[in-house]
């Protein structure tokens, strides 16, 4: 029965919608016309108590041409007529009782002032006026009412659970109720404003608070739940994805202020919470002003331009209208895509895409003579613990001799700036891939002593998203159903974004003088079981039930926390608040560059063992079972 009378509201709703698109104006025009006159005769009833004299009556009639005359003027002039109903609100309410007392004031002034009509009763024109403003705004509030109703009643709409009974939840739901493009309808909110409790907003109710997401969603049977919380801190977004553990609805979520200050709130805005507003501190926010005349009008080069921190530095550096940008990338798959987006979305940049290996002397050099670059960006490594545990030789081959011919090429070459990609893994290594970075960092500081390039070192955490994190691969394991593997259940690490982490390495070109390594302020280490957690509950599953998760054990390299400085190196601070400086690293001289310069021949036919033992002497940081990774 419910869904026969939807079904019959909604055809009555769409035939009156043709009608009125064809007609709108007439009909407008016509039904304001007719609620003059009613509010005229009602005004002579209430007078009169519905028993109104003969002479009254001939003076109602006589004069209710002029009363519609002046009444519909006054509308006209006031635009009332181009208001859409479904969207009246306090605003256009305001103005149609205006515009009424206004032709009221008219009326009075014609009849009383100009042609002295005193025959005509002062308080009919005053009932007249409020009459007329009653029956225009009440028309159009049950105009709202009705298709605000059927959006309420219908049946095989998507029911919304909304979090945060605001102004951002009034918002989204007045366009959820007024546009029916949207198969979607709120069924309830939940607040944690005592005031709010139990009370209603557009007809519905705050069933409870967030704490009380589960059971509300449960007994509301939705199909979603939508966080209308812009200005939500991270610690509330944490709190809201507790709340929700064991729903089956998805988090859907509105962008933040910022976000929301150019384009007011809407449905079209509704975008499904993601890690990235999960993380436990608030985002990095750089001057990007500042990076203008860094890279306006120059060459820069990436390499690795076809990794994940690559590709987004190459994004990022196009916004800045660089006079020529080269993609250093052995592999051309992926510097092929990336070509093709840069080219389509910054065509007044010219794009140099070159295909080339960090590791071959030549082939840098030719590169370097022939673009020149005024700033190098050096991302291009190997960073997968497990695999480097497995294959030291390519981790030494990529990361340390790669890092010491693209640099050497950068001096030869004169580039004014050159900026390594460094890892939170180099400090205190326990991995082949951590020492090896080590290693680089160190090459860099050394390097900076001995031309006019300035060497600077950009150290950061786990990037969400990147190639080879864990998310891509707990994605995965969810789409197939699980199980989802961590290596322990003490495990942490630090995380940022891909656009964060790309932020603090053009923020860090710019305060670079050389040898310096700065370090992001990433907050506190989030355990990698709850991000596993988190990002089934996003996924409208339930951890433990519906995707279990398995301890599989520390894999080879694997430390259970990261460190960003070592205890003995002192910290300062920066310009920038969340980005600090590590002081007094000590490089190691004399022998560290000597066995870098002798890799080339060495490494064909050194022993796995002999390499590693070289690492640990030269990193002495470096704590391993060294007979793990070599096979």
């Amino acid at each position: 029965m419910k869904q026969v009378t939807s079904t019959l509201l909604h055809r009555i709703d769409s035939l009156l919608g043709q009608i009125v698109q064809g007609y709108r104006s007439v009909l407008v025009l016509g039904i304001e016309l007719v609620l003059i006159v009613a509010a005229n005769l009602s005004a002579f009833a209430l007078r009169f108590d519905a028993n109104i004299p003969v002479s009254y009556d001939r003076i109602m009639w006589r004069y209710l041409p002029g009363i519609v005359l002046v009444f519909g003027s006054s509308l006209w002039v006031f635009g009332i007529q181009r208001g859409l109903w479904r969207y009246v609100g306090l605003h256009d309410l305001g103005r149609i009782f205006l515009a009424a007392l206004v032709g009221a004031a008219v009326f009075y002034g014609v009849c009383h002032l100009a042609l002295r009509w005193a025959e005509y009763p002062r308080s009919i024109i005053i009932l007249t006026g409020l009459l007329t403003g009653l029956y225009l705004a009440g028309i159009r509030v049950m105009v709202r009412w009705f298709r605000e109703w059927i959006r309420i009643i219908e049946p095989t709409a998507r029911r919304a659970l909304i979090v945060g009974a605001g102004n951002a939840g009034e918002l989204l739901v007045r366009d959820m109720l007024s546009d029916g493009g949207y198969n979607c309808r709120p069924v309830g909110f939940v607040d944690d404003d005592p005031i709010k409790r139990r009370m209603k907003i557009h007809g519905i109710s705050v069933v409870g608070t967030i704490a009380d997401i589960k059971k509300a969603a449960e007994a509301l049977e939705v199909h979603e739940i939508i966080v209308a919380i812009p200005s939500a801190s991270t610690m509330v977004k944490q709190k809201i994805l507790a709340a929700s553990a064991g729903c089956t609805a998805p988090i859907k979520t509105l962008p933040d202020v910022k976000q929301l200050l150019h384009d007011p709130v809407s449905l079209q805005q509704v975008r499904p919470m993601s890690l990235d507003d999960l993380l436990q501190r608030e985002p990095i926010q750089t001057d990007r002003q500042e990076l203008y005349p860094l890279i306006s009008g120059k060459t820069l080069l990436v390499t690795g331009a076809g990794g994940s921190i690559g590709s987004e530095l190459c994004r990022q550096i196009a916004r800045y209208n660089p006079h020529s940008l080269v993609l250093f990338e052995r592999y051309e798959n992926a510097l092929h895509s990336l070509m093709l987006e840069l080219k389509g979305a910054f065509p007044a940049v010219t794009i140099f895409p070159v295909i080339g290996d960090v590791t071959v002397p030549d082939r840098v050099s030719e590169v370097f003579q022939r673009a020149r670059p005024d700033i190098v960006f050096h991302a291009a490594a190997h960073k997968h613990v497990p695999l480097m545990e497995l294959n030291p030789k390519e981790a030494i081959r990529n990361n340390v001799l790669g890092t010491r011919v693209v640099a050497e090429a950068a001096l030869k070459a004169g580039v004014d700036r050159f900026v390594l990609i460094s890892t939170d893994k180099a400090v205190n290594p326990s991995s082949i891939m951590g020492a090896t970075k080590r290693i680089a960092e160190h090459v860099m500081q050394e390097l900076n002593r001995t031309g006019l390039t300035k060497f600077t070192v950009v150290r950061f955490g786990n990037v969400l998203g990147s190639n080879g994190s864990v998310v891509p691969l707990f994605s995965e394991q969810i789409r197939k159903g699980g199980p989802v593997t961590v290596t322990h259940p003490e495990i942490k690490r630090f995380f940022m974004t891909i656009p964060e982490a790309v932020q603090l390495v053009l923020q860090a070109s710019v305060m670079g003088q050389g040898g310096e390594v700065f370090v992001l302020d990433m907050g506190e280490q989030i355990k990698v079981v709850d991000l596993a957690r988190n990002m089934i509950v996003l996924a409208g599953l339930v951890p433990d039930k519906d995707i279990q998760i398995v301890f599989t054990g520390l894999r080879p390299g694997e430390k259970l926390y990261e460190e960003l400085f070592e205890d003995s190196v002192q910290v300062e601070s920066t310009t920038h608040p969340k980005i600090h400086r590590a002081v007094g690293t000590p490089v190691p001289v004399g022998e560290l560059s000597e066995w870098v310069e002798s890799l080339p021949t060495m490494l064909p036919k050194s022993d796995e063992e002999e390499l590693l033992q070289d690492l640990k002497r030269l990193v002495p940081s470096f704590q391993s079972d060294l007979s793990q990774g070599v096979s």
